[in-house]
């Protein structure tokens, strides 16, 4: 799978050596498995080529477990090393189902973080020509950078764990962008992974994808509003038609009228109690009604605004 890639340094070079060398070789597998997925035709066969290099890893890792205390499974356990390293960064890239957030989180920051020698952590951007970036700040420089770079894979995982890191970080501050933004990167990958775009296109749709994630921190100045407030908002204009219907100014009033009160309402144990929650749901659904929310619109409008509600004690009271 190898064939025509320089992996000797990976092995045998110095820390920072070895770990360019991972790099360009995630880089190298990743376009490999990709060539080989657009040559298949079924969903179960472009999957099972997205996975070939990891899976050949696992037999040889259970084969070498077998032997390992052999002379011959000694003179190669260096490159078994390598190997079980970089299937480690590639799985734990992978956003699969079945494992928590808090596990792919950690899971993706090993792959930007990780070295092959304990004695000396060089982050991996910087070994793939990345300059460390300010990651909260994704600015124009660095989503340029990572556009520029050659080994395209690599700057995908990379910047795929950076959308992923600063969507979750406003999780708790705005639930429906949150939202929004979680199932425009998973339609992205998704699409990727079945071939309709190219390596190149769905990492210049990431790159638009922060530049909005950046644009949309902003909001608040050009609106008018405090970040709780724009939360609010966009939990009332998660339906177009109310928008239609109310308008962006009366959606602000409410917005603001709905923040005030429910701080004004709200206790610590809220979450935790049907009669309190009960409580909220009428304060919310008199507030809709008093300014004309459209009423067909009302049940989806207060689950928003109270999840959002969760959201904003959970971000207090944590």
């Amino acid at each position: 799978m190898f064939h025509g890639f320089d992996y000797a340094p990976g092995l045998l070079g110095t820390p920072h050596q070895r770990l360019v060398t991972l790099a360009a070789a995630l880089d190298f597998i990743l376009a490999r498995q990709d060539e080989a997925a657009q040559r298949e035709t079924g969903k179960d066969a472009k999957k099972a080529a997205h996975r070939r290099f990891q899976d050949a890893v696992l037999g040889l890792s259970k084969a070498f477990a077998l032997c390992a205390a052999s002379d011959p499974a000694r003179e190669v356990r260096d490159e078994v090393g390598f190997f079980q390293t970089l299937r480690a960064a590639m799985v734990k890239a992978a956003d699969t189902t079945g494992r928590s957030a808090a596990d792919r989180d950690l899971a993706i920051r090993q792959i930007v973080n990780a070295a092959v020698a304990s004695t000396e952590i060089v982050d991996i951007l910087s070994a793939a020509g990345l300059s460390a970036p300010d990651i909260s700040i994704l600015s124009d420089e660095f989503l340029a950078e990572v556009g520029q770079m050659e080994k395209k894979n690599l700057a995908l995982e990379a910047l795929r764990k950076l959308l992923n890191d600063e969507i979750r970080s406003r999780s708790r501050s705005n639930v429906v962008e949150t939202r929004k933004f979680s199932e425009r990167l998973e339609d992205a990958i998704a699409r990727y992974h079945t071939n309709a775009i190219s390596t190149v296109e769905v990492l210049q749709e990431l790159i638009a994808m922060a530049r909005d994630l950046r644009d949309a921190r902003n909001r608040g100045e050009d609106s008018g509003l405090a970040p709780e407030e724009i939360a609010f908002y966009d939990a009332l204009a998660d339906n177009q038609s109310a928008v239609d219907v109310l308008g962006n100014d009366r959606l602000k009033v409410i917005a603001h009228e709905l923040l005030m009160s429910l701080k004004a309402n709200v206790t610590v144990d809220w979450a935790h109690r049907e009669a309190a929650r009960a409580r909220l749901r009428v304060l919310v659904k008199r507030i809709l009604r008093k300014f004309g929310y459209p009423p067909d619109l009302e049940d989806a409008a207060v689950r928003g605004v109270l999840a959002q509600a969760e959201a904003m004690l959970a971000e207090i009271s944590g």
